[in-house]
Parts: C-alpha cells; structure tokens; sequence
C-alpha cells in the first residue's frame, strides 16, 4: 500500500513536512519558508532552570507543532492532529489514514531513527517526518532532511513515535483534513501579513526576560559569568549546548534566519512592499552573525580559546544579533499593511 506522494527535501523537518503535505492536498503556492514564515516559525527563549542532556534549555523556533497549527488555520485549511496513550490504537489510526489515501505527519524521536548516521542520534523528540506507505512490514517513510525516501519497520516506527523524555511524542500525527485546499494569492498575502505580527509579538512582546529578543541580550549577559561561575569545562558543555541547539536541531540558529530572510523575500510578490525586501537583509545578517558565534562558541568549547575575553567576545556577537533582530521587526511592526 503506497500514498500518492512527492518527497521534497527540506531544510527544516516541521517546515518541510508542512510544505509536503500541504502541496500534496492542492496548496500549489507553498514554499517552504512561506510555511515557516506564516507559521511564525523564528523564536528565541533561553530557560537557565530548566536543563536539556545536562544544559541550559535553548530553543531558536517555536514550540513543536504550532507552525503546522498556525500556517493550516492562517490558510483556512483544516487539520486532523491526534496523540495516543496506547501504541497499538495510534498504528491503527496511522494505517486508516494510509489506508484512505493519506500521507502522514509524525512527530518522533531522533535518537532510534535507524536510518540516521549514529553521530546524529541524540535524545530529541521532535523530530518530524511524513509516513506514506507500507510495503510488508516497512513503513514508507518521506524525511524531509533526507535526499531520499526511506523505511522504517513497524517496531522502529513505534519505537520513535513513543521515544521517552522531554517532549515525548506520544503517536503524535497530523495532516490537512478533507476539502478544497486552493488557495488564492489574497489569502496568502494575509495569511503572510497575519504571519509576520505574530512573530513581532512574540520576538518582541512575550512576557519575561528571556524570551525573543530580550532573551537573546539575557543569554549573553550569562555568558559574560559562566567562565568565573560554573568553571571552564561546564562553561564550554553549555556553550556546546547553545552550538546543538543552534546548528543541529533543525536548522537552528543561523538557519532559521536564512529561512525568515527567504519568507520575507517571498511574501513581497505578495505584500508588495519594498520595506519587506530589505528588512530580509536583516535577518541574513543576523543568520551569519549567529554562525559566527557558533564558530566562537565551539572554539572554547574544544579549548583552542577560552580566556574572558573570548567569553566576552561570545557574548558581543549575542549583544550584536538582538539589537540587529530587534530594529528589523520594530521594522516589520511600523508597516502600514
């Protein structure tokens, strides 16, 4: 049993599932970083208390799920998106979905994806990937950061779709709901326009200290103390948390503003406003800028630097990106749509 179904390779496995899925069900504009974008997919929080494999919890996207949520009800598309307690009710959901022509997503955990080179696997769970077949026992299986489709068995599937630990699955699937889904260019320019207020309201107006832009100048005025207060070698594992996080959950950091950068070139043939082209140039430099720090960050990390200086030049590329992050969507924020 085989869906009709394209795989794309993506940058980012939410994002690139989302375009999947929605091209699949007859949204022929969506892109990639149009879903991101209209998802508000761009987030910062930094949440010191709360530890992820032994470090600070860094988050450089939203939280899992809400951009398929957000990118679906900005489009009027409707959704069909469950989680289980009991294995063998979520695998006969995801066989009654095959069985009705039907691709779908799941959210699962990376570190048992037996098709993954082993130096990637770690305990993170949300991952995303799209099921659209069986053949025997192997599920048909479109990963969005893979160059080709693949296969997982019935019990490697199960075992990813219900990995333990922060963010658990739980058979987690999702996927357009039935009905027309065209949509017409006006309705992308304000599901774009819609889009982009989100992500100033939650990159500048989130409560706290540390989250969106103020969490950025939060995390580096942390760095500028880690050195004295936690003692050069866990100093150097939280800053390789920041560089996981950063560069290998996804696309990360740097990626993720490439992505905006590209949103925001793209939903101009929509807004039509030049303001939009050039803010993009922002988040671009703000991508290089955070690749830059992951470059610094794993320099003292693997001890070729790691005098207070080099603390405090960490914490001036993080001081640079939040002043740079947040003009551009004080920026976005002043557009008359």
């Amino acid at each position: 049993m085989k869906v009709d179904f394209e795989h794309r390779q993506s940058a980012h496995c939410e994002s690139g599932v989302i375009t999947s899925l929605l091209k699949n069900s007859g949204v022929e504009q969506i892109t990639e970083p149009l879903a991101f974008g209209i998802g508000a997919g761009l987030f910062y929080v930094y949440i010191p208390f709360i530890k992820i494999n032994n470090g600070p919890a860094i988050a450089f996207r939203t939280f899992p799920g809400l951009i398929f949520k957000r990118t679906c009800k900005a489009l009027g598309i409707p959704i069909v998106r469950k989680k289980f307690s009991s294995k063998e009710k979520a695998e006969a959901f995801l066989q009654e979905t095959l069985n009705a022509g039907k691709p779908a997503g799941c959210q699962v955990g990376v570190y048992y994806l037996s098709y993954f080179p082993r130096e990637y696997r770690f305990h993170f769970n949300a991952h995303n990937l799209i099921v659209f077949g069986k053949e025997g026992d192997d599920y048909l299986i479109s990963d969005p950061i893979m160059e080709h489709p693949t296969k997982l068995t019935s019990y490697e599937l199960e075992r990813v779709r219900f990995a333990k630990g922060a963010l658990a699955p739980k058979g987690q699937i999702y996927f357009p709901a039935d009905g027309d889904h065209r949509i017409d260019d006006e309705r992308m320019r304000k599901a774009i326009i819609s889009g982009i207020k989100m992500n100033v309201n939650q990159m500048l107006r989130i409560p706290g200290w540390f989250a969106g832009t103020k969490g950025i100048d939060y995390t580096a005025k942390h760095i500028r103390k880690w050195r004295d207060k936690l003692g050069q070698e866990k100093a150097g594992l939280y800053l390789a948390q920041l560089v996981r996080m950063q560069e290998e959950i996804g696309t990360g950091g740097g990626g993720f503003r490439y992505i905006y950068a590209a949103f925001l070139q793209q939903a101009h043939e929509y807004v039509k406003r030049d303001e939009v082209l050039a803010l993009s140039e922002k988040f671009t430099e703000a991508g290089d800028l955070w690749r830059t720090s992951a470059v610094q960050a794993a320099g003292i990390y693997k001890g070729r630097l790691g005098s207070q200086a080099d603390f405090d030049q960490m914490a001036d590329y993080l001081v640079e990106i939040a002043q740079i992050e947040t003009a551009a969507f004080k920026a976005l924020n002043n557009i008359k749509w």
